[in-house]
């Protein structure tokens, strides 16, 4: 999924971003709403973290303006102010939730991260995307970058089931009992090191990874981070 992050406080946004990618999501960047607009008009994002208060305006009406090109968009404000006032007047404008700093960034990922669950699974649980990579599991498509990726049967199987758990270690051997199909067509170790193989080829081409290898232990879906 990817993620903005609007901060004029330097320090806030570099920690941020660097906690959010370490989580597995992809992170913009932004220190000022004119910033924030330029990233928003190029590209669509699943959850915009946003200060309050911005050099080049504030962060209400920037959410206001984001909610009213694409509802769905998720909106978790950073202020200083801990006015209720500030807090309802952020919930009326569709904001998701609010955090007051100073506060614990082991929480705040808590946050995001209970928050983004949520939103896949009102959204279905049969299409993946963060931005760059999508993927719609019931019509067996999918794109890198707005190009048409063609992914065989097992290879989508393969793809959900890492989707499906990101950030969490999956061994060989949990894979290989899901990719066991309903007409108990038998998938070998080998067949699994070639789909990922040919996965990683068509979607890792680029600066991005998606599939980390746990020597050892199996594979691990990290969501499009920077290699």
């Amino acid at each position: 999924m990817r993620l903005l992050v609007v901060e004029d406080e330097r320090l806030l946004n570099n920690t941020l971003c660097y906690n959010l990618s370490a989580a597995g999501y992809t992170v913009d960047a932004a220190m000022t709403k004119s910033e924030a607009v330029s990233l928003c008009e190029a590209q669509d994002y699943d959850l915009i973290v946003l200060d309050v208060n911005l050099p080049d305006g504030n962060g209400f009406d920037f959410c206001a303006e984001i909610k009213e090109r694409r509802p769905d968009t998720a909106v978790i404000f950073l202020t200083a102010n801990d006015m209720e006032s500030d807090q309802l007047k952020g919930f009326e404008l569709g904001a998701d939730d609010y955090v007051t700093k100073p506060f614990p960034i082991s929480v705040f990922r808590k946050k995001v991260s209970a928050l983004l669950a949520r939103i896949q699974k009102q959204t279905g649980g049969d299409c993946y995307t963060d931005g760059t990579l999508s993927i719609n599991f019931s019509e067996l498509t999918a794109a890198l970058a707005g190009e048409p990726v063609i992914f065989t049967p097992m290879e989508y199987r393969l793809l959900k089931v890492l989707v499906r758990n990101p950030q969490t270690v999956l061994t060989r051997q949990v894979l290989l009992e899901k990719l066991w199909d309903a007409d108990e067509n038998f998938v070998d170790e080998h067949a699994l090191t070639v789909a990922v193989s040919r996965i990683r080829g068509k979607i890792e081409a680029g600066s991005l990874q998606y599939i980390k290898t746990v020597y050892g232990m199996g594979y691990m879906w990290v969501g499009g981070i920077k290699k």
